[in-house]
């Protein structure tokens, strides 16, 4: 995909889902106003800055499981977000160095950073798609450019389908995006939650309504739906913090947070 001839402007001076991700996450890609937007969220629920580090370690165990314990070598990412560390081509290559990654977003921030970060090893591939989640056609269309839709791929929705509110609706995004995949090919998903601290969660979505954030938290239950008709993998639809963690030496179940996940196969 060739890129833009000029980017979009982008308002530093108010808060971006993106950069204030970052921020949580320990990034160096943020504003003043992504950091005070932050602040905010942490005066209300103070633990709230472990949801994006969870997540990212989730992300980084399911590609390792699907690229080193699967074979698969072709990744489909929406919602990319800001670079960070691990991110999905590195933790596949590292594997398998010949591994196929498309990321895919509809912020122009994102995508400028991406293409000068987010570089492919010599024998893998890396590319770029500026579109919406809720355009599931546009991004298969180019997404056939560099992956190879007779050949499974993971398919990476994380904190991708809170932003569709409406659940017939994100189940229809996701339902068409797996029609094109063939059998063998992987969904993982998470999204955010008021679960493990319902009222903490209530007040930090406040703050994010308040600031133009347009999220929807579901429960665990609505989220385990958007894996009907797949091979759910063990441990289930859990929290991030639980989804095959790291052997500690203090032992335990890790504590949940607000923010749960799946892995499943297409049969």
């Amino acid at each position: 995909m060739s890129e833009d001839a000029a980017a979009p402007p982008f308002d530093t001076g108010t808060p971006h889902q993106a950069r204030v991700w970052n921020y949580f996450v320990g990034g160096k890609d943020h504003y003043p106003a992504d950091q005070e937007f932050a602040e905010k969220i942490l005066e209300v629920y103070p633990d709230f800055g472990e949801v994006p580090r969870l997540s990212r370690a989730f992300l980084g165990r399911a590609v390792r499981h699907l690229a080193g314990e699967e074979g698969i070598r072709q990744f489909l990412d929406i919602g990319t977000g800001l670079p960070t560390h691990d991110n999905t081509h590195e933790v596949a290559q590292r594997i398998a160095p010949e591994s196929k990654i498309v990321y895919v977003d509809n912020d122009p921030l994102v995508l400028v950073h991406a293409r000068a970060l987010l570089t492919s090893t010599p024998e893998g591939v890396c590319a770029y798609i500026d579109a919406d989640a809720r355009r599931p056609e546009t991004i298969l269309r180019q997404a056939a450019e560099t992956l190879d839709f007779t050949e499974p791929v993971g398919l990476m929705l994380l904190g991708v389908l809170g932003t569709v509110r409406d659940d017939g609706e994100a189940a229809a995004i996701l339902r068409d995006l797996l029609d094109a995949l063939p059998s063998g090919s992987f969904l993982v998903l998470e999204d955010g939650t008021r679960t493990v601290r319902p009222e903490a969660a209530a007040k930090a979505e406040e703050v994010r309504d308040d600031g133009g954030y347009d999220y929807e938290l579901r429960t665990p239950e609505r989220i385990a739906r958007f894996f009907d008709g797949l091979d759910l993998l063990e441990p289930g639809v859990v929290s991030v913090s639980r989804w095959r963690p790291e052997p500690t030496p203090f032992g335990g179940e890790p504590a949940e947070v607000d923010a749960f996940c799946g892995v499943a196969r297409k049969p």
